[in-house]
């Protein structure tokens, strides 16, 4: 019964630090949470907790503020993840719904992200060597000049013109897109390259138009294939809600509006995309740049059925909604996923 009293006096601290950004008093604890004790117990509680290094004293005859260790005991410690409202979770999926194609649904979610929040919001590219091949389509402009289309999991659409330098008759044409796609779908990147690696010589020889043809899509396909420029690509929002959070925070703006330049440390920050709907919470020093270390990222994968092809998140100062911040990142995860996977 102490032990499970001391943490609801660190979880009303945290409540009310995040709230206020005012260094919490027993008596205050003792009001404001109806914890059932005199204010005596509440400071021989916070005298403990304390020792523990789960709170601090930022100046004499102050209250108690959270550190990096009670925040993550605070997190650790969550039975529930706080629900979104049926109001919130509509207008997620209205807002998202709207979105056309990948680039769309990307700046909506990091939008959408940072508003629910009121934090800075990262949003990962889906990367293109996790991804399998929906679908393949070839087009013919005309009888000499095909329009390739590569459509991936993530959404992904590549399109590539290809000129083949004699005409393609109709169902020599339908027969190698059925090849094609025969090979690659469901195929992840690196599995489909090899496939169509073989395509060619599965052609008869003897249909020298089609053989032709066959080596200029597999050429077109593994260039598309093999253009990696968005896996390293993020979309960030929300900078503007670092101005809100006042003094106690101003040293860390500079360090974070550089970090968001450089998309390889936004990556490192986010982490790798976690599956199964995790929601990974780093406090603190727990990150992997010492100069942030006042701040705190929440993030977690998305994708298509069970697999994350990227990561989205948030990035804001330790003194931050935890249960409020997780069920908004996890929610627009599993609406953005649910797009992929319907795309």
């Amino acid at each position: 019964m102490v032990e499970d009293r001391r943490l609801a006096v660190l979880r009303a601290i945290v409540e009310d630090y995040v709230a206020t950004e005012e260094p919490v008093g027993s008596k205050a604890l003792v009001e404001r949470h109806g914890l059932g004790v005199s204010p005596a117990t509440v400071r021989n509680d916070m005298a403990v907790l304390e020792e523990e290094g789960l709170i601090r004293q930022p100046h004499t005859s102050a209250g108690r503020v959270p550190t990096d260790a009670g925040y993550r005991l605070f997190v650790d410690r969550l039975t529930t993840v706080k629900p979104m409202s049926q109001a919130e979770r509509r207008a997620i999926s209205q807002f998202l719904d709207g979105a056309v194609d990948l680039d769309d649904v990307v700046s909506r979610s990091v939008r959408l992200l940072s508003q629910l929040t009121r934090q800075v919001a990262v949003v990962q590219y889906p990367t293109l060597t996790r991804s399998t091949v929906r679908h393949v389509e070839l087009v013919a402009l005309t009888p000499s000049r095909l329009l390739v289309v590569l459509i991936l999991s993530s959404g992904r659409v590549e399109q590539r013109l290809v000129e083949l330098g004699a005409d393609l008759p109709d169902d020599r044409l339908a027969d190698l897109r059925t090849r094609v796609n025969r090979a690659v779908t469901g195929e992840r990147i690196a599995e489909a390259t090899g496939a169509l690696a073989d395509l060619p010589a599965a052609v008869p020889p003897d249909c020298t138009e089609e053989v032709a043809a066959a080596r200029a899509v597999v050429a077109a396909l593994v260039e598309a294939m093999s253009d990696h420029r968005s896996d390293e690509r993020v979309a960030v929002g929300g900078a503007a809600n670092l101005a809100r959070f006042g003094d106690s925070f101003d040293s860390a703006v500079r360090p974070i509006l550089e970090a968001l330049e450089e998309h390889v440390v936004l990556l490192k920050l986010l982490g790798e995309a976690s599956t199964g709907g995790a929601v990974t919470v780093r406090i603190g020093h727990e990150g992997p740049i010492q100069e942030l270390a006042s701040t705190s990222v929440v993030a977690t994968g998305y994708g298509p059925g069970e697999e994350a092809l990227a990561s989205l998140g948030i990035l804001g100062p330790t003194r931050m909604d935890y249960p409020g911040t997780m069920a908004a990142v996890r929610a627009v995860a599993r609406y953005v996923s649910r797009i992929l996977d319907e795309a």
